[in-house]
């Protein structure tokens, strides 16, 4: 008994016609008379067998047979289509548009200035950067990935891939102005009676874990303080202002650390779950510009650039709490 034989022409009438639901929106959709796709459809079922399409007088609906093979028949084009883009990727310098998401404070102050190098290097791939502050469904919204602070957790991990591009923390800072009027906080514990400024980004926002640095323990206090914000760039204004202590990730305020206008407050003890990662949806293969773009991020941001290259300057213990 001969094999049939399918071509790829053959997976993509079946899918027209289960996509228009007629034969003659099919042929149509491929720009050839009806009887055309009526010919080809029954030449196709009288040789494998099969009858893959009933026929109504409104409209044609798929038998489970057919049901079955055009399934089978998308994820093979789909394969067609991935092998097809790789391979023309690699005979040639990579093209394409790449659409990422980012957070708009990291987005602005060191993701922007590295994708501006990557697009001068690969004149022929678009970059489209979207700023936000909450992480898109990027499988619905149509991103190819996203530059977010924290990795892939719970039901998002089977859904989701992820590389962790670079390490950050978040550390305690102050105005030196703020430690000269309140004193300095010589223990976790002290924190309680300070002005702290908080970002309201979560249901606990006044609550703080940190890491103690010799033995990696997690201390939790809670803090309180009159000015709070959802806006961290705004809660940095106050901080620098002189109105308390704030939590704050190295990335945004390395430049001020190394000039003195804040200074980090308890330096052995910062919050540790800030890491840069690369955040992606699940997908069988991965386009060779999207591979260049992450690989690209990793080796900008793996010395973390963000990191005071001295010693960061320190506030002079002073008295506990000042009335």
């Amino acid at each position: 008994m001969m094999k049939a034989r399918l071509d790829r022409s053959d997976l993509e009438l079946l899918l027209a016609i289960r996509q228009h639901g007629s034969l003659s929106g099919a042929a149509s959709a491929a720009d050839v008379v009806p009887s055309v796709v009526t010919k080809r459809l029954a030449a196709l079922e009288a040789r494998i067998g099969l009858q893959l399409f009933q026929r109504t007088t409104r409209k044609v609906v798929p038998t489970a047979e057919g049901e079955q093979l055009c399934d089978r028949a998308g994820r093979l084009l789909s394969g067609f289509a991935d092998l097809e883009t790789d391979l023309q990727e690699r005979q040639k310098d990579p093209v394409g548009r790449i659409r990422l998401a980012s957070t708009f404070g990291f987005g602005r102050s060191w993701l922007g200035p590295a994708l501006a190098q990557f697009a001068s290097r690969h004149p022929r791939i678009e970059v489209q950067l979207q700023l936000t502050e909450r992480l898109p469904d990027l499988a619905v919204e149509g991103y190819d990935g996203a530059v977010w602070l924290w990795s892939v957790r719970g039901q998002r991990a089977s859904e989701w891939t992820g590389r962790r591009l670079a390490r950050n923390q978040r550390v305690l800072v102050a105005a030196p102005e703020y430690l000269q009027r309140r004193g300095t906080p010589l223990t976790v514990e002290e924190l309680a009676s300070h002005e702290c400024l908080v970002v309201r980004e979560s249901e606990r926002f006044d609550v703080w874990r940190l890491q103690r640095e010799r033995d990696r323990g997690e201390v939790r206090v809670r803090v309180a303080g009159r000015l709070s914000s959802n806006s961290g760039e705004l809660v940095r204004d106050w901080c620098l202002a002189g109105h308390g202590i704030m939590l704050r990730s190295l990335w945004d305020i390395a430049g001020l650390l190394a000039t003195g206008e804040l200074v980090r407050v308890l330096p052995g003890h910062a919050m540790v779950d800030a890491d840069i990662h690369w955040l992606a949806p699940h997908t069988p293969t991965t386009p060779r510009r999207i591979r260049l773009l992450v690989d690209f991020l990793a080796d900008q941001f793996r010395t973390e650039p963000w990191t005071p290259k001295a010693a960061p300057v320190t506030a002079r213990p002073g008295s506990r709490r000042r009335p």
